[in-house]
């Protein structure tokens, strides 16, 4: 496993040097690098630095510059502005760091993490019993992301699905199915297994029937409702009832999650039910620390800056009047488990934003807890909304919640459409139509997810997701696909990277941006934000469509080190679109 210095480090450990030898007291002090326009970098802390030591900046800037050892890293540097410094890095220091990547091609020189700590990602909870619809979507989609790019950083990841599998509707629910028996039976199938429709078909039916029932008969209602006590106290006939809804739920659940490409571990489910055996000792906990109190028979947790529309407290409540658990005295549990079972140093939870409250007011009572400190941190990634065309929450026509499994299934159907349309270029055969269909529409379901941050809400639009213009990553998916068949149709020569060569000024380009791809990737999971390595990889499609505008890679006019140092750049960009598409859960077809 190899980590590459990257170019802008080179730069920054070079200036660092000429600072701390124009200025003694400079040493340390970063000179605030960054990409450039007007050069390939720009160096802006002399600004800083020079008000500080009563010094002219521009001055100072020239005393840097003279101290700065030029040849094949640094090409030319020069003062602008203020005080500013412009810097060009030379044409044989870029193929020579890309060459370094390319030498890696499982991590194309990404650096891991110094020092991992352990981080659980809480994320794609669903409902036992209940369909999975499009808000289960973006934490599942966002989570697997995260757990991607943190364990590829070198962070140890322990995965959380924190299914809500326990409540009063399990009364109603095994009360009905103690009565009626057949009714999550199913139909014989060759392999004897259920398939996830059929699951949830039956779970569906069985639910409104249930209902139906509960609604209109007070007898049954009152069965229900004791049900609802031999499950707490854990009657044996009552668990096994609640277990089969459980198991058959998680056979709805895998096929969902198969079906969006996402692989979810058993082991790693861990629902609401994992920490009943907790709840008493965290209540007792909290009670006897005096982080919380009771108040109208109710334990509560109370916060000054926390208020209702009359002006009162607004209480976290751990445990109701009547003894039951509400939701905070779960997740308290949780974060206890996770901080002193699985030993974590962070905690993320993929959560809607509307639960923002809940989740600021228990992080606060596990910190006053000392559960969560300056060792262990909670945070929260609240991200927004799916809307429909109407900017409204996405619906369908009657107004109710789309289905996941139906939006999956039209997404692959627009996309199997498109490769359709240009499978006979390629000689596709249907089972390739299919299968790249299928990581078409699955991808432009996570990349319009991903692509957004996820704080902000956003558009589904099918249309748009499988168009092969924009920022789609149907485009980086045919980006890929054509220097595979550029790579193919290259004959006998190989990619070689050639130093010696100098760079056209699309090839200075292209060379630039996949050199950022480390930096990227260790920014996108430090910041919890996957969006930054899709803007990424969208920039370095675009920039290899500029790249094919002006050197053409297999040209007969070209001399055989030019086309084998093409044939490098556009191989190493191939990899880096691939690892990049990896990270974020989407495949990436070798034909297109």
């Amino acid at each position: 496993m190899t980590s590459v210095t990257s170019l802008t480090d080179l730069v920054h450990q070079r200036l660092s040097d000429a600072l701390a030898s124009a200025l003694p007291e400079a040493d340390g002090v970063d000179p605030l690098l960054r990409r450039s326009d007007r050069a390939d970098f720009q160096a802006n802390g002399i600004l800083a630095l020079a008000k500080k030591a009563k010094a002219n900046p521009r001055e100072l800037a020239t005393q840097v510059l003279a101290r700065v050892e030029s040849g094949e890293l640094i090409r030319s540097i020069e003062v602008s502005g203020p005080g500013f410094l412009n810097i060009t890095v030379g044409d044989p220091a870029i193929v020579r760091t890309l060459a370094e990547r390319y030498a890696d091609p499982d991590r194309l020189g990404v650096p891991v993490t110094e020092h991992p700590g352990t981080t659980v990602i809480d994320y794609a909870q669903p409902n036992v019993a209940k369909e999975m619809h499009v808000g289960h979507l973006r934490s599942a989609v966002i989570g697997d992301a995260l757990v991607q790019l943190l364990e590829f950083t070198g962070e140890n990841v322990v995965r959380r699905h924190h299914i809500g599998d326990w409540g009063t509707q399990f009364g109603m629910l095994i009360q009905y199915l103690d009565e009626h028996p057949g009714e999550l039976d199913h139909k014989a199938a060759e392999d004897g297994a259920a398939s996830g429709e059929e699951a949830m078909s039956n779970l569906d039916r069985l639910y409104k029937a249930a209902r139906r029932l509960f609604d209109s008969d007070e007898e049954f209602k009152a069965r229900a409702r004791r049900r609802v006590v031999d499950l707490q106290a854990g009657e044996p006939k009552t668990l096994a009832a609640w277990q089969r809804f459980v198991d058959e739920s998680k056979i709805y659940f895998f096929s969902v999650f198969e079906k969006l490409d996402l692989e979810v571990r058993d082991p790693d489910i861990v629902g609401e039910s994992g920490y009943n055996d907790m709840l008493d000792e965290t209540c007792r906990l909290l009670e006897e620390s005096g982080v919380a109190e009771i108040s109208e028979g109710a334990l509560c947790v109370f916060f000054d800056d926390i208020k209702g529309p009359d002006g009162n407290r607004v209480p976290l409540i751990v445990r109701k009047s009547d003894g039951g658990y509400g939701y905070a005295a779960t997740d308290l549990s949780a974060i206890r488990d996770r901080v002193f079972g699985l030993k974590a140093t962070s905690l993320l939870y993929v959560v809607d934003v509307r639960q923002s409250l809940h989740f600021k007011m228990v992080f606060e009572t596990a910190r006053r807890a000392g559960w969560l400190g300056d060792d262990v941190t909670a945070h929260q990634l609240a991200f927004g909304t799916i809307l429909g065309e109407d900017g409204k929450p996405f619906k369908t026509r009657a107004g109710k919640s789309v289905k996941l499994e139906d939006l999956l299934d039209e997404a692959v159907q627009r996309a199997t459409s498109v490769v359709r349309e240009k499978a006979g270029k390629v000689g596709l055969s249907e089972r390739e139509i299919e299968e790249n269909g299928r990581y078409v529409g699955i991808g432009a379901v996570k990349y319009a997810d991903l692509s957004t941050s996820a704080v902000r809400d956003y558009k589904f639009d099918l249309e748009q997701m499988v168009s092969l213009n924009g920022d789609t990553s149907v485009y980086l998916q045919y980006a890929y696909a054509r220097i595979q068949s550029i790579l193919r149709k290259a004959g006998e020569a190989r990619p070689v990277a050639h130093p010696e060569l100098g760079l056209a000024p699309a090839e200075r380009a292209l060379g630039l941006h996949l050199d950022r791809f480390g930096e990227t990737v260790t920014e996108a999971a430090k910041e919890y934000a996957p969006h930054r390595l899709t803007a990424y990889l969208y920039q370095l499609a675009s920039t290899l469509t500029t790249f094919y505008d002006q050197c053409h890679v297999l040209s007969p006019e070209n001399a055989p080190e030019v086309v084998e140092n093409r044939l490098f750049l556009v191989d190493l960009t191939a990899r880096t679109l691939h690892k990049g598409m990896a990270l974020l859960g989407i495949r990436t077809p070798e034909r297109l």
